[in-house]
C-alpha cells in the first residue's frame, strides 16, 4: 500500500504566475493531481469550465457550502472561491500528490484541516514585477488593478504562515525549486508512516531474534 500523498497548498499575490508554474509542473513530473477551484467569477478569454475552474453562480456555491462539499472556501474580490472535497481525498488516498492553487484565507483554513499539508507561497522578486505582470495581462481595467495590489499588500501580512515562500524569476527554476521541497517533504517522518511501519514489523523480527 503506497503512503497518501501529499497536499500541497499553492498561494501567492494575483499576477505573480501561479497558474503558469502549474501547468508547467504538471506537465514535466508525472505524480501530481491538480484540484479544480469552483468560484462564482466569470470566466477569463479561453477559460473553460471544468479546466481551468468550475463557474457556478452564488446560489449553487452557497448550496455546496451547506453540503459541506468544500475543504475551504473564501470570498476575494467580491466573488467566493472554493475547493471541492471529493476528488481531494480521492487522488491523496491514492498516492498523489494534490495540488491546490487557492489564496491565503483558504490555504490557512486547509492547514487546519489537514496539518501535514505543505504550504507554499509564490511571490514575482519585486512589488514594481508584480505591477508589471498585472498590466501585462491585459484582462483587467487600472481600478481592478489597483485594488489587487493592494490586496497583495494585505496578503502579504500572512507569508510568515507558510512553509516555503517561492520567488518567481525563472519560470523553469521555480518549477524545479517546487518540486524539489515537495520531494524534501515527502521525506519527513510524518509523511512516511506506512514505511515507517512496515520496517518496524520487519526489525520486530530481528528482535525477538535477540532475545
Amino acid at each position: 500500500m503506497a503512503d497518501k500523498g501529499i497536499l500541497i497548498v499553492v498561494s501567492g499575490f494575483s499576477g505573480a504566475g501561479k497558474g503558469t508554474l502549474m501547468k508547467r509542473l504538471l506537465n514535466t513530473y508525472d505524480n501530481y493531481a491538480l484540484s479544480i477551484s469552483m468560484t462564482t467569477r466569470s470566466p477569463r478569454e479561453g477559460e473553460r469550465d471544468g479546466i481551468e475552474y468550475f463557474f457556478v453562480d452564488r446560489e449553487q456555491f452557497e448550496e455546496r457550502i451547506e453540503q459541506n462539499g468544500l475543504i475551504e472556501y473564501a470570498e476575494y474580490c467580491g466573488n467566493y472561491y472554493g475547493t471541492p472535497r471529493a476528488y481531494v481525498e480521492e487522488q491523496l488516498a491514492a498516492g498523489k500528490d494534490v495540488v491546490l492553487e487557492i489564496e491565503i484565507q483558504g490555504a490557512l483554513k486547509v492547514k487546519k484541516q489537514f496539518p501535514e499539508s505543505l504550504l507554499l507561497f509564490v511571490t514575482p522578486p519585486s512589488a514594481q514585477e508584480l505591477e508589471r505582470r498585472l498590466k501585462g495581462r491585459g484582462t483587467e481595467t487600472d481600478e481592478v488593478i489597483a485594488r489587487r495590489l493592494a490586496r497583495a499588500y494585505e496578503e502579504s501580512q500572512g507569508m510568515e504562515a507558510y512553509d516555503y515562500i517561492v520567488v518567481n524569476d525563472d519560470l523553469d527554476t521555480c518549477v524545479e525549486e517546487i518540486h524539489r521541497l515537495v520531494d524534501a517533504a515527502r521525506r519527513v517522518p510524518v509523511r512516511r508512516s506506512t514505511f515507517i511501519k512496515e520496517i518496524r514489523e520487519e526489525l520486530k523480527g530481528f528482535a525477538k531474534g535477540a532475545e
